[in-house]
């Protein structure tokens, strides 16, 4: 999605310090999540289509428009309203592979799928939480169009749980089950876009007390409760399958969600710059109590159409043949992306405001960032840039002298501002309005907002953060009662918490970047499982399958190819014969060459296991060629390592590198003394 100019400083590395500084505890920063995981469920939550079956064509289009609804108080929702007020074109691209009447609302729900429900019951037994004794359906407004009905089916499972995280408890606030929402495929203007194969999948949520007290605990927390969701193997893994919504705040400030951070090693920089932003906006609250700005009715803004002022700017993006070019190449359509009326620019006057546009927010970010990421949404203006204001004027002679004159057709004083918007008409005229309205917000510091995460670790305006008043029961779906039996037969099936088997592999003598890995990506059950039936030594399984195929698969070794059994007879062999984990990396890839056949066979053809017969004849010659070929031929430690490096490619799997070791060094005795 299009964005104001404006970037984070890039990261400096692993471990680098955050820019600028900020006292996390002085500022009272707080943080919670919002973690979603996909289900490895065969069907969607409410119908029977496919889940997890992607396409990349479609069939058919849907075109709608998302109206607000009264909530059952009577009540509108300030984010349906807003979402409202963008006028929208919403369409979805439909696949008949995944996607039937239900996804479109034309088909009332099926029954919920009771596997997506024992999946959340496992998480909640794994997070330690009570679990309700019926699953109520719950319907959640979104008129953001990811949802065609226009609210998300969601239901509570379990309540007040906790993690053990860094010698303290994580609590968890509580785990829903829910339908997840569309593919984003293009938001421009006044027309998103949706595929629909995403819809109905079941996730379920996992929420977090607000515990977190640094930006390099959120990362934490997200892998943790990720290693949580995947230590049962039935949920989904890669890109797209786990994302996250994480709140911030500061004392003084409001709950902010960043919302859909894919990546927990984005989640520092974003906390950070986004507990920075609020600790601005406070302090621009300030100043403009300060200058007399108390009010909503305080705050006013004059605009006027000043297009012919600009009909022949040195400002290239401002004129008008500009704009019909990137109409034309973007390929804008009017009644789509394109709001109503003809192309204007549009000037608002600021008064008493001067200053405030390049008040500084997140890192390298101002104010004016913040009124651009409103109309982007809002005005549905994204072209870039989408304003230009009088504190970052394009410095010409002309530029100046253009406003010079914007200033006199405005009458602006010294002490107010100016911002210059462009558009169809209609689009500019909302775009002012709600450049008064972000002012109108800042009167109270930092507003309830969701916002859309950058990689560089900024963050833009993504909607006004949706209230209580958005839920209602969902009357098409009846409860589902949880008996204790069905918890208990759960329970009984439980894998091991990964903090438990953590502890294990640590103890073990397995690195901890290793053990997360073997929980995060599935391999942990496979460690456990066949060193429990090969005798191997965990530590050793552990390395194989967390290391050592690890960099082979990044190599494009097709390791996942070979079936489970070829790995139960490797580690046999190594168990039965220990020499031959020396030729690990040469015996798998044999194996994945030939995956059909038995490691025996293998290890046969390759003589691997059985000592070469004579090979001690061949030491002395190694010795002299070792001596020949080294720049110190008195030094014996060197002398050694030459001679043992020629040695050992041949003999390794064969011979233990220590008997070679030995030999050598007997020989070397023998010719010196």
């Amino acid at each position: 999605m299009p964005r104001s100019p404006g970037a984070f400083p890039p990261a400096g590395g692993k471990g680098a310090p955050l820019y600028p500084t900020l006292d996390y505890a002085e500022g009272g920063f707080v943080c919670g999540l919002e973690v979603h995981q996909q289900l490895l469920t065969p069907t969607k939550l409410f119908c029977r289509c496919p889940a997890g079956l992607y396409t990349e064509t479609h069939d058919g289009t849907v075109l709608r428009h998302m109206r607000p609804t009264l909530s059952e108080l009577g009540e509108y929702d300030g984010t349906a309203l807003m979402e409202f007020k963008t006028k929208k074109n919403i369409v979805y691209l439909l696949n008949v592979k995944n996607v039937c009447t239900y996804e479109m609302d034309d088909t009332p729900p099926f029954l919920v799928n009771q596997e997506a429900i024992d999946v959340a019951i496992e998480q909640c037994l794994m997070l330690g939480c009570d679990i309700v004794d019926e699953v109520h359906i719950a319907r959640k407004q979104y008129l953001d169009g990811s949802i065609p009905t226009g609210f998300q089916r969601t239901a509570v499972v379990g309540v007040n749980g906790k993690i053990p995280f860094r010698g303290r408890t994580l609590s968890v606030t509580q785990v829903t089950v829910e339908e997840d929402s569309c593919r984003e495929v293009r938001d421009r203007g006044h027309c998103i876009v949706w595929r629909a194969d995403r819809l109905g999948m079941p996730l379920i949520e996992t929420v977090t007390g607000p515990d977190l007290r640094t930006p390099e605990e959120v990362e934490e927390a997200i892998l943790l409760v990720g290693r949580v969701c995947r230590s049962t193997g039935h949920v989904r893994t890669g890109m797209g399958a786990s994302r996250q919504d994480v709140n911030v705040s500061v004392r003084g400030g409001r709950r902010v969600e960043i919302k859909g951070v894919p990546k927990a090693g984005w989640a520092p920089r974003l906390v950070h710059g986004e507990a920075w932003r609020q600790v601005n906006l406070l302090k621009l609250r300030d100043e403009l109590h300060r200058r007399g700005f108390t009010t909503p009715a305080s705050i006013r803004i004059d605009s006027q159409d000043v297009t012919q002022l600009f009909a022949t700017t040195d400002v290239p993006y401002l004129r008008p043949e500009a704009w019909e070019r990137w109409v034309e190449t973007e390929k804008m359509r009017p009644g789509f992306e394109l709001g109503k009326g003809p192309y204007r620019v549009r000037a608002a006057r600021l008064p008493g405001l001067a200053g405030t546009l390049s008040w500084p927010t997140q890192p390298e970010h101002v104010f004016a960032h913040e009124l651009s990421g409103r109309i982007r949404v809002i005005a549905g203006l994204d072209q870039l840039p989408n304003l230009l204001h009088s504190e970052a004027w394009p410095d010409s002679r002309g530029t100046r002298a253009e406003l010079k004159k914007l200033r006199g057709r405005l009458r602006c004083g010294p002490d107010d501002a100016i911002v210059v918007v462009w558009g169809p008409e209609e689009d500019v005229v909302t775009a002012c309005e709600e450049i008064r309205l972000r002012y109108v917000d800042a009167l109270e510091g930092v507003p309830n907002e969701t916002r859309q995460p950058f990689a560089d670790g900024s963050t833009d305006f993504e909607r006004i953060l949706p209230g209580p008043d958005r839920m209602y029961p969902d009357t098409d779906s009846p409860p589902t009662r949880v008996t204790r039996e069905r918890v208990a037969g759960l329970a009984a099936k439980l894998p091991e918490r990964p903090w438990d088997r953590e502890k294990r592999y640590t103890d073990a003598g397995v690195p901890a970047s290793t053990a997360h890995f073997l929980i995060r990506r599935g391999g942990a059950a496979v460690v456990d499982r066949l060193a429990k039936e090969t005798g191997a030594p965990v530590r050793d399984v552990a390395f194989l399958f967390g290391e050592k195929l690890k960099g082979l698969r990044r190599a494009s070794v097709p390791v996942d190819a070979v079936p489970e059994e070829r790995w139960r007879e490797l580690l046999r062999a190594f168990v039965a014969t220990p020499v031959l984990k020396q030729a690990w990396e040469a015996t798998v890839l044999e194996i994945c060459q030939s995956p059909g056949r038995p490691v025996g066979e293998l290890l046969a053809e390759r003589g691997f296991g059985t000592e070469p017969p004579a090979w001690r004849a061949g030491v002395p010659a190694a010795l002299a060629a070792a001596r020949e070929k080294a720049y110190r031929k008195d030094d014996a430690v060197l002398v050694s390592k030459l001679a043992l490096a020629a040695l050992m490619p041949g003999l390794l799997g064969r011979v233990p590198a220590s008997v070679v070791s030995e030999e050598v060094s007997k020989a070397l005795a023998e010719v010196r003394a």
